[in-house]
């Protein structure tokens, strides 16, 4: 009977997760026979859950429209929602203490068991050399941004400068707000992203949403697709995201002999990319010494001119002869 009961309530988690179910797939998940679903799927019911039965070659289970799942999770599900909480990014205004705080109230509601399993996996996060703190986004632009992505909502977007302040018109990094489509909100290294068609310049953008200032419009529109019909390779090769050099105790920058796209994909987190030409652009990155900045740019294996500081020109020469000096055998 408690093994039973324990799949009863599993099925019933994965009925509330996913709009429909077909029986097989119920059968896969929880390891049994499709008899033995259809006889849970009765007891479940037999309890006043509303499940209904979609026939046709793509038919399956769903539960009833109008009601809601308690909170039912298994023991994996748990400790999912415990590692997810505590390593959350703090990229958002104020939700370091939301995210205790709903750790918190998620582990009252739970069964003993799950609770005590969730209060065991306490975790300390450490940073990295490259893990650099994210300018927080004030959660009304974010919830905008969320909202017209939804519902394929036009946006009017200024620039904001790096530090979040708004240029005034008489400034003279001031740009006038564009008209944008936003079709899809990326996460990607700790920043928030937009995908987005600029309307006035009639081309597809990538915009970081902390440096964006959106006001929404009722304006609607329709579904266009993306060059090449890949959302993450669009993002990461796009080298004017609106990026901004991160801070090192070495900042150094490069000409290299490749595309800005090519290299987008292939900088550091806390780069700069600037489009030069089309086979060329400048690469602006840090690091812990000029000696880890030439190594980052040897790992592009292209020619380097344009060396700036002479520290940094310095360091690539003295990391040439330490390579030459390697014995051949």
């Amino acid at each position: 009977m408690a093994s039973t009961s324990h799949r009863a309530l599993r099925l019933l988690s994965l009925l509330g997760s996913r709009r429909q179910w077909p029986l097989r797939d119920l059968a896969a998940r929880l390891e049994v026979s499709e008899r033995t679903v259809r006889r849970d799927l009765d007891t479940l019911r037999g309890l006043g859950y509303p499940i209904t039965t979609v026939r046709g070659p793509d038919g399956g289970y769903r539960l009833g429209s109008g009601h809601t799942v308690p909170l039912l999770f298994d023991h994996d599900q748990a400790l999912a929602i415990a590692v997810a909480l505590q390593t959350a990014p703090g990229t958002v205004f104020g939700l370091q203490d939301d995210t205790a705080r709903a750790l918190a109230t998620l582990q009252q509601a739970m069964p003993e068991t799950l609770r005590a399993a969730m209060e065991s996996l306490r975790l300390t996060r450490l940073r990295n050399y490259w893990e650099f703190p994210v300018p927080p986004i004030d959660p009304a632009a974010l919830s905008a941004v969320g909202t017209a992505v939804r519902h394929r909502r036009v946006l009017v977007t200024e620039l904001l400068r790096p530090d979040g302040t708004r240029p005034a018109p008489e400034d003279h990094d001031f740009a006038i707000a564009h008209r944008i489509e936003p079709h899809h909100l990326v996460v990607w290294a700790g920043r928030w992203y937009v995908v987005a068609y600029d309307l006035d310049h009639r081309q597809w953008r990538v915009h970081r949403v902390d440096r964006l200032h959106p006001r929404p419009t009722t304006s609607r529109f329709s579904h266009r697709d993306l060059p090449g019909d890949d959302l993450a390779h669009f993002v990461m090769s796009s080298h004017d995201r609106g990026d901004t050099p991160a801070a090192w105790q070495c900042t150094g920058s490069a000409r290299l002999n490749l595309p800005a796209g090519i290299v987008a994909r292939g900088a550091p987190r806390g780069s700069v990319v600037e489009h030069l030409d089309p086979e060329h652009c400048r690469l602006t990155l840090g690091a812990w010494s000029w000696a880890g900045i030439a190594g980052i740019l040897a790992t592009f294996d292209t020619d380097l001119t344009d060396l700036h500081p002479a520290e940094l020109r310095k360091a690539c020469r003295h990391l040439a002869h330490r390579y030459l000096a390697i014995p051949e055998t």
